[in-house]
């Protein structure tokens, strides 16, 4: 059976659970990291020298980092779900998959470890409202995509949404002050729908 080692309030664990509720895989998942501790200890260092989350193990596989986890199980697991044959759609899902993870996630992690994670009298909230205006010009990229087609991924959910996915979350919950993106936010609706999304992703936000 798949382990998966990770809290479920982790962002990157999401994106894990999220791919393998989309695949219906069963699955084991060991809480680890935050509270529950368990990454500095010896055997789960032994699996993942990092000492982060999400740590998988598959058969005889263990993997860390989560685009590669997420990529690893559609290809495996989600050929025609996921997963796409053609190697230039699949490329387009990857560069989705990078972009969000690598210009995206930080102008986000300063927005929400501030407003979700920090006492409201220890807040940045200049790097708030810079992280605010950033988002905003990064989503500016991708409203346009959205408006020719329903997902990052092409005309089905694949890996593409996933890691934005799970960061738009946030971004609709917090209700922040972003420039008005209709076609994200239909996107966000579509993904809303799903099942697997709302029971990975779509949790009280800590």
């Amino acid at each position: 059976m798949l382990t998966i080692w990770g809290r479920s309030d982790s962002t990157n664990v999401k994106k894990v659970l999220w791919c393998a509720e989309e695949l219906r895989l069963d699955y084991q998942q060991i809480p680890a990291g935050g509270v529950h501790g368990v990454v500095s200890d010896p055997a789960y260092r032994a699996l993942n020298p990092n000492g982060l989350v999400p740590t998988i193990e598959d058969d005889q596989l263990v993997l860390w980092e989560s685009n590669a986890i997420v990529r690893y199980l559609a290809a495996r697991y989600g050929e025609g779900v996921l997963w796409s044959s053609d190697p230039a759609t699949r490329a387009t899902g990857d560069r989705w998959m990078d972009w969000a993870s690598t210009t995206v996630a930080p102008p986000y992690r300063d927005v929400f470890w501030n407003l979700v994670r920090t006492a409201p009298e220890k807040r940045d909230m200049a790097a708030v409202e810079k992280g605010i205006v950033r988002l905003g010009q990064l989503l500016s990229i991708v409203e346009p995509v959205l408006a020719r087609q329903p997902y990052l991924s092409g005309d089905a959910l694949g890996i593409g949404d996933i890691p934005l996915g799970t960061l738009v979350y946030a971004l609709f919950t917090l209700e922040l002050d972003l420039p008005d993106m209709p076609h994200i936010a239909a996107w966000y609706q579509r993904l809303t729908e799903r099942p697997a999304y709302r029971k990975a992703v779509m949790i009280p936000l800590t």
